[in-house]
């Protein structure tokens, strides 16, 4: 297996790896998210959202490792937009941590109420509230509109490139388009993200990504683009030198 097709395949698994951990995560974590009693069931359930907690840490470390990985192959047609994707890709990495910061900080709190005896109820509702707001928007942040542009320049240079078939970087264009919208949508209260119509918006995105992931594991990146590009780079270095 030379080192294009392996370096495929390993951002094909991060992908799949991203999907699954974000799911798992986001059901783990129903406990303490959902609820009027979430106070109690976070305590009750600590070790489930711990655990939650860990699948999104897993998640981070696959996103990052998308973009590294698929950096060199998205430099050879446009140096700019595969750094700006690297970028964007750790700063909706840290976005998340942050959402998972908010987690655990909810948790302590949740295991604070429960062992306060009598606490003051409305302290500890209002302090819950707002670590929960801070997730539900890392949430919205994060694997939404930072998605969004994340999808969209790599989509865009596969595109142009034709290191993979035009289908699966045009459904990535359409799914960023949508999802960047749904965004929108969700921070201007018209829609919930957690809704059959935010559900719809966000598909063609999560389609894409689980369509090209297979593709990278079974066919890898185009060779013959991969070779027209390292040429077309290298004579552009000489142009400059």
């Amino acid at each position: 297996m030379n080192s294009n097709k392996k370096a495929a395949k390993i951002v094909g698994v991060l992908f799949i790896l991203a999907a699954v951990t974000a799911i798992i995560g986001l059901i783990l974590y129903d406990p303490i998210l959902n609820g009027p009693d979430y106070l109690i069931k976070g305590n009750e359930h600590a070790n489930q959202v711990i655990l939650g907690a860990i699948m999104e840490l897993i998640l981070v470390v696959s996103a990052v490792g998308t973009a590294t990985t698929m950096f060199p192959f998205l430099r050879k047609y446009n140096e700019t937009i595969a750094l700006w994707h690297v970028c964007f890709r750790f700063l909706e990495a840290i976005v998340i941590t942050f959402g998972i910061i908010s987690i655990l900080s909810l948790l302590t709190l949740s295991r604070e109420y429960v062992a306060g005896g009598s606490p003051d109820i409305a302290f500890y509702q209002a302090s819950g509230t707002l670590l929960k707001a801070i997730h539900g928007w890392t949430f919205l942040i994060g694997p939404n509109l930072m998605l969004g542009i994340n999808t969209m320049m790599y989509s865009y240079i596969f595109y142009k490139s034709k290191l993979v078939p035009s289908f699966i970087p045009i459904l990535g264009m359409t799914g960023a388009t949508l999802v960047f919208i749904c965004a929108f949508l969700v921070m201007f209260g018209l829609i919930q993200q957690v809704s059959i119509f935010g559900g719809l918006l966000a598909l063609p995105v999560a389609a894409n990504e689980m369509i090209l992931a297979v593709w990278l594991i079974v066919k890898g990146f185009n060779e013959s683009s991969i070779d027209s590009l390292s040429a077309k780079r290298k004579v552009s270095r000489n142009l400059h030198f």
